[in-house]
């Protein structure tokens, strides 16, 4: 398995496909951005080094097989019939999860359990065993899709969705995801010799992850993937692909900032920075972003703001983006990317986006409002 070539995808919160998309162009990848996922082909080497690298998917899975399924015979027929000694050891731990829709098949626990009985009656031919398996060995995620009766299986090579990068010791009462927030980043036109700023950073998430980016550390190098279990040979290769990852780790002069208006906030994100190694390149102050102001200039912002979904919260939180628009008025050399599920928020902010993108933060639809500066090219 180390060698053969795998159908692969990267798995993906939807809008972000296309980012995630252009990571694996940039890894070298010929790719093909689909709905909620990119597909790409590779080997188990290929597997661990976009779970070490790519910032902004969730997980990358195995397409082991794609076909008609009609019928549970359908399922039971063709998953009987793969070499599943091939993939599982004999004590494989391997949950079947099912979805379907817009399918004849819809019972979900009835096609997981067809699945799951097909690959027991394979692997006890192969094993020559009678009797259950122990299932007490590495964990083989399994799961089994259903769309408008195709059944595509697939195998998780991932485990904990890679947005678990592993440094965040606390949260705040929003966090944004990791992945999600390297998203909003490679969104923005900031390169590292620029000013980044995060006037709501709660629990440090976006300077971090800027941080991350700026040094070029890869996301996953604190963590551990499902697949590095299969083998004592993957194991090796996740170990040597971290050691050159760390060998290729820059250390530039970066001016990251991160600022809250709660100072109990500003503690978790500096304990969060650390954990992820980058406190020395970030600076946290407690100020309210209605005192924000700066002198710098061709810098980028990103905001995070309160969304005041609860009617309560609503008069607040709007009163928040009016001082957001007078903060940021002067700075006219800055673009600021805010997100937020407000789509009356311009009319609050003061000011019409340059462009606005649609983005699902979990499931909730978001805009990622974009206000593009105007860059001083006499400096």
């Amino acid at each position: 398995m180390n060698n053969e070539e795998l159908n692969l995808y990267a798995a993906t919160a939807s809008g972000i496909e296309a980012i995630a998309g252009q990571e694996l162009r940039d890894m070298g990848y010929d790719v093909q951005v689909e709905n909620g996922r990119v597909a790409f082909k590779g080997n188990m080497h290929d597997v661990l080094r976009t779970n070490l690298w790519l910032r902004t998917a969730d997980r990358i899975k195995i397409i082991l097989i794609q076909f008609p399924a009609k019928t549970f015979d359908d399922i039971f027929d063709t998953v009987s019939a793969m070499p599943w000694d091939q993939w599982l050891p004999m004590d494989a731990k391997f949950p079947v999860n099912g979805r379907s829709k817009n399918s004849k098949l819809f019972s979900v626990s009835d096609i997981q359990a067809v699945t799951k009985k097909a690959i027991v009656s394979q692997m006890a031919e192969a094993y020559h065993r009678k009797s259950r398996f122990p299932e007490s060995g590495a964990l083989f995620p399994l799961e089994i899709a259903l769309n408008k009766d195709v059944a595509t299986l697939t195998l998780d090579t991932t485990g904990d969705s890679l947005f678990k990068r592993g440094y965040r010791q606390e949260k705040g009462d929003a966090p944004l995801k990791e992945n999600f927030a390297a998203a909003l980043i490679k969104l923005t036109s900031w390169h590292t010799d620029m000013p980044f700023v995060d006037p709501m950073c709660g629990s440090g998430t976006i300077p971090i992850e800027a941080a991350l980016i700026g040094r070029n550390i890869a996301p996953g190098i604190n963590r551990h993937v499902v697949c590095e279990d299969w083998h004592p040979d993957y194991r090796k290769m996740a170990d040597q692909l971290k050691e050159e990852a760390h060998a290729s780790e820059t250390n530039p002069v970066l001016d990251i900032t991160g600022y809250d208006i709660d100072g109990s906030m500003i503690d978790i994100a500096k304990l969060n920075a650390n954990g992820a190694g980058v406190l020395h390149d970030i600076q946290f102050k407690q100020l309210a972003v209605k005192d924000f102001s700066s002198d710098q200039e061709d810098g980028v912002l990103i905001a995070n703001p309160p969304y005041g979904k609860r009617l309560g919260d609503q008069k607040s939180v709007r009163q928040i983006y009016k001082q957001m628009g007078q903060a940021f008025k002067p700075m006219t050399t800055w673009s600021k990317y805010i997100l937020t599920a407000d789509l009356q928020f311009e009319s609050f902010y003061g000011e019409k986006a340059t462009k606005r993108r649609k983005l699902y933060n979990g499931a909730l639809r978001t805009d990622y409002f974009q206000f593009w500066g105007h860059r001083n090219h006499n400096k």
